[in-house]
């Protein structure tokens, strides 16, 4: 039996489709091999939303080359959409497989066969007005697996922002039909997941591409009725599309997370502007208020992009002080990475790295109290976790997720893994909140 290793990057997109490979590839007889097995294919599913991310593309490529030599070694993702040229010259590499390609990958490299290259074949797939695919994943019940799948229900983005690649990566926004994603999630919760992840690139905009149209509310009233799920999370939502009617369906029901990760970037109107974002900071304000007051007890998560060309220290304090005095939970701070083919790439009064280096360590400190403050709100109270099939590496703790996403450690035997058990929260510690079975 021929086996395979994925390597991925990146978003939780970038993992749902890793997931989708390794289950069609499973089904045409290969077999995952064990971490220190050397594997005949080895996949790297790139990313390339940063100059970092780009790098730890080509590294995690070197190294996939390395540590399999007789492999034949693909590379897909974004960044492999954006840069094949750089990838091209990687000695070691066969192919490189663009995001079209990456649907039907195992397909492709059928038909080339699997002989190692001079130099590295670029190949593709059908048109990027592909719908993406929505496929079960029976794979992740192995003891490697996930304990809470991701449902892949959108690709592509429209915005087009100053400073985003994305776009250009992944196309134009297109969305999974209704009925496979209900089929989907149904066939995830009768093998016995309790949780799945909606997650797309821009899922606020679901449906509105369908025939006939729809939204994400819609997705999630077809999701409650028709599928038995115990539990669904949204992804990334940007501020604009938390609409009231998406906020009362949430709250009006318990099957839904009460989690929402909202995009800040900036909470300067000026920046935010420059930026092309659709927002201004009173309309961010008002939506984490309105969510907030609907849902006290969720967790509102936020990323902040620092050091956008133009930031001055005004800006920055008026970030700051948004974030602030928001319920805000926590927050995902980025350094500005000057993408070339961005609009932002050729924006001027760029902003030194060393003052972004401070900017960025102090919005972190700011997320790390917001985080603390959250999570000790619930120290005390009894909370339904969604137990992990992994132990944590420090304590050999179990370790599981709430609704709202506190992540609580608790001593157990392995037969609580993949199952919802009831925790007491005792303490927040350095590491977390830690608590009893009930």
């Amino acid at each position: 039996m021929k086996t395979f290793k994925i390597v991925t990057l990146g978003c939780k997109v970038n993992q749902a489709e890793s997931d989708a490979l390794a289950t069609r590839l499973a089904g045409r007889g290969w077999r995952q091999a064990a971490a220190a097995e050397e594997a005949d294919l080895c996949v790297v599913n790139t990313c390339t939303v940063t100059r970092k991310a780009a790098m730890q593309s080509r590294q995690a490529v070197r190294r996939a080359i390395h540590a399999h030599p007789q492999a034949c070694v693909t590379v897909t993702g974004c960044y492999a959409e954006t840069d094949p040229g750089t990838l091209a010259e990687i000695e070691g590499l066969d192919y490189i497989v663009d995001q079209r390609g990456k649907a039907v990958l195992e397909d492709i490299l059928q038909a080339c066969g699997t002989a190692s290259c001079s130099r590295p074949t670029l190949l593709s797939g059908p048109a990027a007005t592909t719908p993406p695919a929505i496929e079960p994943a029976p794979l992740l019940k192995s003891g490697r697996g996930r304990t809470r799948p991701f449902v892949k229900i959108q690709d592509g983005c429209d915005a087009f922002c100053a400073y985003c690649i994305v776009p250009y990566a992944r196309g134009r926004s297109r969305s999974a039909s209704v009925a496979s994603i209900v089929a989907s999630v149904q066939h995830l919760s009768a093998a016995g997941f309790h949780e799945v992840v909606l997650t797309g690139i821009h899922i606020g905009r679901f449906g509105h591409d369908l025939h006939p149209p729809t939204d994400l509310t819609g997705l999630l009233r077809e999701l409650e009725s028709g599928t038995d799920c115990r539990r669904m999370r949204l992804s990334s939502l940007e501020p604009l599309e938390l609409t009231p009617e998406l906020v009362a369906r949430v709250a009006g029901s318990d099957r839904f997370c009460r989690h929402f990760h909202i995009p800040l970037q900036s909470g300067d109107a000026g920046v935010l502007q420059r930026m092309g974002r659709p927002y201004g900071p009173g309309e961010f304000a008002s939506t984490v208020e309105r969510v907030h007051a609907a849902m006290p007890d969720a967790a509102l998560g936020a990323d902040v992009l620092v050091g956008f060309p133009g930031e001055s220290d005004q800006a920055f304090a008026n970030t700051y002080d948004l974030v602030q005095r928001l319920p805000m939970s926590y927050l995902h701070v980025f350094p500005f990475s000057a993408r070339p083919g961005t609009a932002a790439y050729d924006f001027p009064n760029r902003v030194p790295d060393r003052l972004i280096t401070e900017r960025c360590e102090r919005m972190r400190r700011l997320g790390q109290t917001k985080r603390r403050a959250f999570y000790s709100r619930f120290v005390g109270s009894t909370v339904e976790v969604l137990v992990e099939s992994r132990r944590d590496r420090k304590s050999g703790m179990l370790k599981g997720v709430t609704h709202n996403y506190l992540p609580v450690l608790f001593a157990g035997d392995d037969a609580c893994m993949g199952g919802m058990r009831q925790v007491v929260i005792e303490s927040l510690t350095d590491t977390g909140l830690q608590g009893a079975l009930v």
